[in-house]
């Protein structure tokens, strides 16, 4: 059986989890794929994570040029994060004619026309699942499946920390203040919380939403965005009263030919499936003209379920490869 190879950037929170999966379900991958995958050379600047998961030197590196310039390499997956040296990764690998799969919504929201006309240019694939709500397939399925559609509207709940910050606030009554430190406690918030909570991320998610549902890219400095940093206790109790709960919303609206977008905290009703989507859970809420709405719905971050859609892609390439 043909072996596809890989080169992992970066060995951090989703590199592991890509890592941990393949080995856990190698033969039911190699079995699905008609390939056998592995991960031959590793990029990091600390080696003690890749030691403990059982890598060898052999293995590990800190030169990039080991992953993107290596010959025997068919698919990397970029995940040290950040838009730079990200970017510039993504874009050198594609020149050297290697696939290119990504959680990093930053790098791919900052750059989205270059990386796909790279990618185009080269005749390789640019894969990013990852990159929108973790393991929550819905990328996948606007492209696949649902892309008989025109899509009307888009809404998201697409940040785990900010959706479990109010749905504590909302459900105990809890300050702001505190509920995030209980966040970054827990390891759902970070210790710089900035992008979380001012919406900067769910700007980035939105952006790919749209160039994928809508074929319009925008860069994420361009959507209207408001984060929760203001969102108080009474606001989320006047919502309660109202039949509604207060939820960050990315929304995609088309009228006519006009696209309107942007994110803010939205009350929500009850009587709406994105109402009972609390704590760290993502959804996405799709329209379509044929389909007619759709919500997908799971755990939008973390090690392993966001290597699960890494994963997906990967062998989606690898399976052209065979």
């Amino acid at each position: 059986m043909k072996t596809v190879n890989v080169g992992l950037l970066g060995m951090g929170t989703v590199g592991t989890g890509t890592y941990k999966i393949l080995e856990m379900n190698a033969s039911r991958i190699s079995k699905s794929a008609g390939v056998n995958i592995k991960i031959t050379k590793v990029l990091d600047k600390n080696f003690a994570r890749a030691y403990e998961l059982g890598l060898t030197d052999e293995t590990l590196t800190t030169d990039p040029d080991d992953v993107l310039h290596n010959p025997d390499i068919d698919i990397v997956v970029e995940a040290i994060g950040g838009i730079e040296p990200a970017t510039t990764f993504m874009l050198d690998a594609m020149n050297h004619s290697k696939h290119v799969v990504t959680p990093n919504k930053a790098a791919v929201a900052a750059s989205y026309d270059k990386l796909k006309a790279t990618a185009e240019k080269n005749n390789v694939k640019f894969l990013f699942e990852a990159a929108v709500g973790g393991a929550i397939p819905v990328l996948n399925a606007i492209t696949t499946v649902l892309q008989g559609n025109e899509f009307v509207e888009i809404l998201g709940i697409l940040n785990g920390t900010t959706n479990y910050i109010l749905t504590q606030m909302g459900e105990f009554g809890l300050d702001y203040d505190d509920v995030l430190r209980d966040a970054q406690a827990k390891g759902f918030a970070e210790a710089d919380p900035t992008a979380d909570v001012e919406g900067i991320d769910v700007a980035n998610k939105l952006c790919l939403l749209m160039a994928l549902a809508f074929d319009e890219y925008v860069k994420p400095d361009e959507i209207p965005t408001m984060g929760i940093s203001k969102i108080e206790k009474d606001d989320l109790a006047l919502a309660a009263r109202q039949d509604c709960k207060i939820k960050l919303i990315a929304r995609a609206t088309k009228k006519g030919d006009k696209l309107i977008y942007g994110v803010k905290p939205e009350f929500i009703p009850l009587t709406h499936p994105l109402a009972s989507v609390d704590n760290e859970f993502n959804a996405i809420y799709l329209t379509g003209n044929a389909a007619g709405e759709l919500m997908f719905y799971g755990k939008g971050a973390g090690s392993v379920p966001t290597g699960s859609a890494v994963v997906g892609d990967i062998m989606q390439i690898a399976k052209t490869l065979k």
